[in-house]
C-alpha cells in the first residue's frame, strides 16, 4: 500500500507544539509551578541537543546512538560531533543526512549540529557561519571548562558570535552572562563528569541577570544518557528551583522546534 509521507519538519513541529500545549491553560496562561505540575517532567526532559558520535570522539555511529537515547527515553537529540577547519566540511553534510533518514522514521528525532572545539577565539565567528552555511541546525560551542586548556576569550567570542549554546562555560563572568542573556545564547548545565564542577557557578550567574540555561547530557557513550530522575537531580544540584528546571526543559523544546523550522 502506497501512501504519502508527511515532511518531517511537520512531524516534528506537531510533536513539539503538542507538548508545549500541555503546559498551557484554556486561557493561554503559563503553567502554575505547583506540586503537581512536576509530573511535567515526564515528557519535558525528552531531549539533549549535545551528543557526540564516532565521526569526533564519541563511541557509536549516528544510528545506534539516536537508537540508545530512544531507548533511555528520548525523543529529541543533537549530533553535534567536535570540529574545527580540518573537518567541519565532511562532518556536517554527512550528519545532514543521516539526521533526515532518522527523523522520518518518527521515533525520535535527530538534529544536525555541530560542537566548535579549542578553536582560536578569533575564528570563531567565521566558522560558525560556516557551519550554518553547510547545514548545521544548532551551533554549540565548546566552552572553557575547567577540566581543558580551553583559549581564554573562547566564552566571550562564542557569544558575541551568536552560538546557540555555550556548553559548560566554566566560571563564565556575569559581564559575559550578561550579554549572553542580550544576545539569545543559551549557557549549559551539564551532566558529564569534570565540565559539571561549575554547574552551580553558571547557574548562579544565569539566575543573576536573566540569561537562559539549557539542560544537556554531553553524551559521548550509551551509559551518557543519563535519564530523566538523575539529570533532574543534577540540576537541582547546580542549585535551580523546580521552577527554573521546568523553565530550562522548556528552551530545549524552543530551541528544537526552532532548529527543525
Amino acid at each position: 500500500m502506497s501512501y504519502r509521507r508527511r515532511p518531517v519538519s511537520s512531524i516534528i513541529k506537531y510533536f513539539l507544539d503538542s507538548r508545549l500545549r500541555t503546559l498551557k491553560g484554556t486561557s493561554g496562561n503559563d503553567v502554575k509551578w505547583s506540586c503537581a505540575k512536576v509530573s511535567a517532567y515526564g515528557w519535558l526532559y525528552v531531549i539533549d541537543l549535545h551528543t557526540h558520535t564516532l565521526f569526533s570522539d564519541g563511541a557509536l555511529i549516528p544510528a545506534e546512538s539516536a537508537q540508545r537515547a530512544y531507548a533511555a527515553g528520548y525523543r529529541t537529540i543533537a549530533f553535534t560531533d567536535h570540529a574545527d577547519y580540518s573537518n567541519i566540511d565532511f562532518i556536517i553534510p554527512r550528519m545532514v543526512k543521516v539526521c533526515n533518514k532518522i527523523s522520518e522514521k518518527g521515533n525520535i528525532f535527530a538534529i544536525p549540529g555541530v560542537e566548535l572545539t579549542h578553536v582560536d577565539p578569533f575564528d570563531i565567528a567565521q566558522l560558525s557561519a560556516e557551519a550554518r552555511k553547510l547545514g548545521a541546525k544548532i551551533v554549540v560551542m565548546h566552552g572553557e571548562t575547567l577540566t581543558e586548556p580551553v583559549s581564554a576569550g573562547t566564552n566571550l567570542a562564542a557569544i558575541c558570535a551568536g552560538v546557540d549554546i555555550l556548553a559548560h562555560p566554566g566560571l563564565i563572568t556575569l559581564k559575559e552572562a550578561k550579554l549572553a542573556a542580550k544576545k539569545g545564547v543559551f549557557l549549559e548545565i551539564t551532566t558529564r563528569r569534570g565540565h559539571s564542577y561549575t554547574n552551580g557557578h553558571v547557574a548562579a550567574m544565569a539566575g543573576k541577570c536573566g540569561a537562559q540555561l539549557v539542560l544537556n547530557n554531553d553524551a559521548h557513550a550509551p551509559g551518557d544518557f543519563v535519564g530523566r530522575p538523575l539529570a533532574i537531580n543534577i540540576a537541582r544540584g547546580a542549585g535551580l528551583s523546580e521552577k527554573e528546571i521546568i523553565i530550562m526543559l522548556k528552551n530545549s523544546q524552543k530551541i528544537a522546534k526552532r532548529a527543525l523550522a
